[in-house]
């Protein structure tokens, strides 16, 4: 069961128009919900260049080892509003339409060759890029893949050409590449690593595959993680119901397309409305009227509302511990291993969802990020002090932003330190020891089956 994809935290519900202009209280006021606004952040539709923090560190610092976790692009919606007509995106790739790239055409070329890329099992039979004239349920988009070109070169100019992470002669053993069973995810995978790597060689690609869509591998047995999970979704069911504004909005939706209120709200509505707000579609009409922006701005509201009281309440932090355990102990001991002076996996690469990403930075305590949006990336940077070779240091990057300081085990160590990162040892008993002592236990094992105090 996913939660519902939920947005980022700017809020207190109220709508600015219609406040008296009184002065806020600086410490209690929260700002005001601006829906359209956190909308037009998750679309992430590439226009400008983005400026990024990836790759900073003082000149005498060597940069070890790169891990990177994305969610997928853009996509067309893995819901329909029942009796609506779908939104008209084309999934066609077509290097001379809006938003492109300029190796978009490069890319197309070399995806429809491909046949020596090693793939796990059902990997090899997906396609390796969008190509419906009508996008299909989930579909990326090119917008979706000129999100990941962008990230890959981003990533390549800092990390390939500035720190020569790898070099011109790599091999498939520096690369550890790994993704979920979704075309989209395969897809922004291969974008991003086409214009990442020096070249792109496809018998150098070996993605494995990922069943879990939080990367659990074999250590996926928690029932605990279960148990605060079916929490969280009480809890989301019960701010929903409360919500009279929302309520409305949703019976006069399913008035307008004429069917029960219980049906529309099953059929998520908020994921199809955000393709078309993405791709600037107008919304859906029938005989009987017409959805509109009112409808959208009170839906995604309620979301950024929901975002907010999810971070009070720590039913969700709880799970996240638990969900991400093993791909954060997985990263750790890789990470450990390149300290120790192993030379292989320096660059890394985990395509995956929002549902992957968002319990990642709730378990590392990053409770200012923003939701996931389309191709966010989420980034540790492995670096060898060069004047203490022994000494090892992370740091942590948000879409470009570093929030390395942001997370619960580093918070403190900024004030004592005069070094922008966090020591590697710092990330390593974490994950091996302190994300257990809200639950009173020492291991995963024990934490997956005992209830937090």
């Amino acid at each position: 069961v996913h939660l519902i994809p939920v947005n980022p935290v700017r809020e207190d519900g109220l709508n600015p128009k219609s406040r008296k202009r009184i002065m806020p209280d600086l410490l209690t006021e929260p700002p005001a919900i601006d829906p359209v606004y956190e909308a037009r952040v998750y679309c992430n539709v590439p226009s400008i260049a983005e400026r990024s923090m990836e790759g900073h560190a003082p000149h005498y610092f060597k940069l070890v080892s790169v891990q990177v976790l994305i969610r997928h692009g853009d996509r067309y919606p893995l819901y329909a509003i029942p009796k609506t007509k779908r939104p008209d995106i084309d999934c066609m790739l077509v290097p001379s339409r809006k938003p492109s790239h300029p190796q978009l055409e490069a890319f197309i070329k070399h995806m429809s060759k491909g046949p020596a890329a090693q793939m796990d099992g059902s990997l090899s039979s997906l396609p390796r890029y969008p190509s419906h004239s009508l996008c299909e349920m989930g579909e990326l988009t090119q917008t979706g893949v000129v999100q990941h070109l962008r990230n890959g070169q981003l990533l390549r100019e800092i990390y390939i050409n500035k720190h020569r992470l790898l070099p011109g002669d790599w091999t498939a053993k520096q690369l550890y590449l790994e993704t979920t069973g979704k075309s989209r995810t395969l897809q922004s995978a291969l974008a991003l690593l086409y214009t990442f790597l020096p070249d792109f060689d496809w018998k150098k690609i070996n993605m494995r595959h990922q069943w879990s869509t939080i990367f659990c591998s074999g250590s996926c047995d928690c029932p605990m993680r279960n148990h605060y999970l079916e929490e969280e979704q009480r809890r989301q069911y019960s701010l929903r119901v409360k919500n009279n504004d929302l309520e409305k909005i949703y019976v006069d939706m399913a008035r307008i397309v004429g069917i029960p209120t219980r049906q529309l709200r099953a059929s998520n509505p908020i994921d199809s409305l955000l393709c078309y707000f993405c791709h600037n579609v107008t919304f859906p009409c029938t005989k009987t009227g017409c959805i509109g922006m009112e409808h959208f701005k009170v839906i995604k509201r309620h979301q950024l509302e929901d975002e907010r009281e999810r971070q009070e309440k720590q039913l969700y932090f709880l799970y996240a511990l638990l969900a991400t355990h093993p791909l954060l102990n997985q990263t750790v001991n890789r990470l450990q291993r390149i300290a120790e002076g192993k030379k292989e996996e320096v660059f890394v690469l985990y395509s995956a969802h929002d549902v992957t990403l968002s319990p990642v930075l709730s378990a590392l305590g990053i409770t200012e990020a923003r939701f996931p949006r389309f191709a966010a990336r989420l980034v540790f940077e492995l670096w060898q002090d060069g004047k203490r070779p022994k000494e090892h240091f992370i740091r942590i990057l948000y879409n470009g932003a570093d929030v390395t300081f942001q997370t619960s085990f580093c918070k403190d160590h900024f004030k004592r330190s005069s070094k922008p990162m966090c020591p590697l040892e710092k990330f390593v008993s974490f994950v091996k020891r302190d994300m257990f002592l809200i639950f009173n236990s020492t291991s995963y094992y024990d934490a997956c089956r005992r209830r937090a105090l």
